[in-house]
């Protein structure tokens, strides 16, 4: 889970996490497990998303 922030800079059907970060709030931690089967690069850019309100 990670706090969001509804922005008009970015297109309204795109998340955008920072991921050259270390650390427990790096996104990789939140993206799916696999691997590019040539590169074994994690898919950074192609992972499914669910944004939620939440009431304080």
């Amino acid at each position: 889970m990670a706090p969001a922030r509804l922005t008009t800079a970015i297109r309204p059907d795109t998340v955008f996490m920072p991921f050259h970060r270390a650390g427990g709030d790096r996104v990789g931690a939140l993206t799916h497990p696999a691997l590019d089967p040539a590169s074994r690069m994690p898919g950074f850019k192609v992972c499914a998303v669910r944004v939620e309100a939440v009431t304080p």
